[in-house]
């Protein structure tokens, strides 16, 4: 298929709140709920995930033309699990306690339905320098999400916050923000403001006014 005349900025920056894959598409709602107690943790899951959507979408998008489709999936996961592999060793050997905290949630970003699907709706379709502008958008508002995640729920949860402690908030922690349900209320909230930010309603125009059947009717002339 051949490459669509896009924009760049729009790629880069679409990810970010217009189609931000945790607050708005709803993707990637395991790791979101799983590793947010913490700020930190938080922003390690994000740019370890921006690290695989990165890589993944250059390469697919160099071997699109190469990859038979009969076997695109299996290439595509091939493809995922690779960096995946690699970006966990770096965590390992240079940030062992954030590869502790994110334990199993890291190895599953193999299967994370965002990383797939940018790969088999973009950058199977698109080329390189756009695949990768739509990775880095996509990555970076992952990153904000549950980096806001992880700190209202460890600022409120713990009384802390990337390590420092939080006067007043130490003494009357809120534990059930570092809970699941704690997590599960925190999304929801953060996800009801970006869509009442967002979402500009217009007024409807509830009169006759454009309407096929207003002659029919006979109330053409009593709607204004």
């Amino acid at each position: 298929m051949a490459d669509r005349k896009i924009s760049l900025t729009k790629e880069l920056t679409k990810g970010v709140i217009k189609e931000n894959p945790t607050l708005v598409m709803l993707l990637g709602m395991c790791p979101t709920l799983a590793v947010t107690t913490q700020a930190f943790n938080g922003i390690g899951m994000g740019l370890a995930t921006t690290f695989v959507l990165l890589g993944s979408n250059i390469v697919i998008s160099a071997l699109r033309n190469v990859i038979p489709d009969k076997v695109r999936i299996p290439a595509f996961i091939v493809i995922i699990a690779s960096f995946v592999t690699l970006i966990g060793f770096l965590l390992e050997g240079f940030v062992p306690n954030l590869y502790d905290s994110l334990g199993i949630y890291l190895t599953l970003i193999t299967v994370n339905c965002i990383i797939f699907g940018r790969a088999e709706m973009f950058a199977s379709k698109n080329g390189i320098i756009a695949s990768a502008f739509d990775a880095l958008g996509m990555g970076i508002g992952f990153t904000i999400a549950l980096f806001l995640m992880g700190s209202v729920r460890e600022i409120i949860g713990s009384g802390k916050w990337m390590g420092i402690t939080l006067p007043v908030l130490s003494d009357n922690p809120m534990l059930l923000f570092i809970m699941p349900a704690g997590g599960f209320f925190t999304l929801g909230v953060i996800i009801a403001v970006v869509n009442k930010l967002t979402n500009k309603k217009t007024p409807r125009d509830i009169s006759c006014k454009g309407c096929p059947n207003a002659e029919a009717c006979g109330k053409a002339g009593e709607c204004k």
